[in-house]
């Protein structure tokens, strides 16, 4: 498969094996080695690089892109950032690299911030890992990076890929993607890469048939409806975030504690949804929402209420050949609150996610919606909770009923990230924090971590 993209400002083209990861091919093949490996998962982010798109610039991990993805695209690795550019030379002054490792991944994930016009840190640097500096000379170097001049490589490179041909590799529409799947429906659809590659990098899995969506433009699409929200399957977790921020800013919220800078640049909400995951932290968002989902086999296209898609541990009601196209979602819920329980606040996966959404008029539930994640082999709603609470009034009385009725919802399991009881506990423990919230009761916690 023969690509093109700009890297450090030169156009390049390389014969690519799909499962090629850009890091091993940097190291390997193109002889740079600023970009190092370290957890090889998408964790630690010491292979940060810059990316330049259609969407902007952003900081992805090296080692969750394949090569394809970057096809039409501008790479910039450690090498590339212009001799000492400003970030570089705020982490000198101000002591923040020592074993020097996580030093070009932190470089990278700051000028991506930097071109961002970004101040918030903490977020930006939330997935890059270093164990010596202890992060303060780090910040600091951040801060004092803030309003310095922007490197002239990002316009230059940004006019090189207006002129670039990137003939597509890839389905370009939603009709091309469903032909090429129907004449392939066992081959495997990648956006993000970021649960992919694993079973690439880590289960040394051979994927066979590859279809890439990375440049299937409908998918990647934002419609206001009125009063709902269409966001195509292939769109980031970063824009999805963006884009429900003023909407559900609960729900935007959780999803900043989704993955790292990196991870969301590239986590697709549609990936999230389809590979049917329990402790996603999407769906139980957008079952709370009764968002409506929408697929397409071939020429043929259906939408269904999202909560029925998921049916059994590892399976949902998705046909040979057919891909998620979309999913809807209403642009009002003001009863909405999205709590993540999980040992690490950044980057770790849930052990607990509820989702609630009620309406209390004059005192009393008249509508109500609760889904849960990691209380079962699937995201679901908890329909005996939500029957002990419509049409009751809110009070604590109400909440202890319907505490005990999660009892009926879920038989949850015990894994390394919580036991049985924990998770039951906790489950319980947010339906009493959200009547607390709902009642004006201070809760002392802002934000919920193990």
């Amino acid at each position: 498969m023969l690509i093109s993209f700009l890297l450090n400002g030169e156009t390049v083209q390389v014969e690519a094996d799909p499962t090629c990861t850009l890091l091993d091919w940097l190291r390997l093949t193109g002889g740079l080695t600023g970009t190092k490996e370290g957890c090889n998962e998408g964790d630690c982010g010491a292979c940060t690089v810059v990316v330049q798109d259609q969407e902007g610039t952003r900081a992805l991990n090296a080692c969750l892109l394949f090569l394809p993805q970057l096809h039409g695209k501008a790479v910039r690795t450690v090498e590339g950032f212009g001799g000492t550019h400003p970030v570089q030379q705020a982490m000198i002054d101000h002591h923040g690299s020592q074993c020097g490792f996580c030093t070009p991944g932190i470089v990278a994930s700051l000028v991506a911030g930097q071109a961002q016009g970004r101040t918030d840190h903490d977020t930006v640097l939330a997935g890059n890992l270093c164990r010596c500096t202890g992060y303060a000379p780090i910040l600091r170097a951040a801060e004092a990076s803030v309003g310095t001049k922007l490197p002239d490589w990002l316009a230059t490179d940004a006019l090189a890929l207006a002129q670039m041909d990137t003939t597509a590799l890839h389905p370009t529409t939603e009709s091309e993607l469903a032909l090429a799947y129907a004449a392939q429906p066992d081959a495997t659809l990648i956006a993000g890469a970021t649960d992919v590659g694993l079973w690439v990098t880590k289960q040394n899995r051979q994927l066979g048939p590859v279809i890439f969506l990375n440049r299937c433009a409908e998918l990647q699409e934002i419609e206001d409806l009125g009063d709902r929200l269409k966001i195509g399957a292939a769109v980031t977790m970063n824009r999805v975030r963006q884009a429900v921020e003023p909407l559900h800013p609960s729900y935007a919220e959780m999803i900043r504690r989704y993955g790292s800078e990196q991870v969301r640049g590239a986590a697709t909400i549609g990936g999230n949804i389809a590979n049917g995951s329990p402790i996603g932290d999407n769906p139980p968002a957008l079952i709370a929402l009764d968002a409506t989902l929408h697929l397409r086999c071939g020429e043929d296209r259906r939408q269904m209420p999202i909560a029925d898609f998921f049916l059994d541990y590892g399976k949902q009601d998705r046909r040979r050949g057919e891909f998620v196209t979309a999913v809807t979602l209403p642009k009002s819920a003001p009863g909405l609150r999205c709590y993540k329980l999980s040992k690490r606040f950044d980057q770790d996966i849930s052990a607990v996610c509820g989702c609630f959404n009620l309406t209390i008029t004059d005192g009393t539930v008249t509508a109500v919606r609760i889904a849960f994640g990691g209380m079962a082999g699937i995201p679901k709603l908890a329909t005996e909770t939500m029957a002990a609470l419509l049409g009751q009034p809110w009070t604590e009385q109400t909440i202890d009923a319907a505490c005990a009725a999660l009892t009926r919802d879920f038989t949850p399991l015990s894994d390394m990230r919580a036991s049985a009881g924990y998770r039951m506990a906790a489950a319980q423990g947010l339906m009493r924090r959200y009547f607390a919230e709902t009642m004006g009761i201070a809760t002392n916690v802002q934000e919920l971590s193990l």
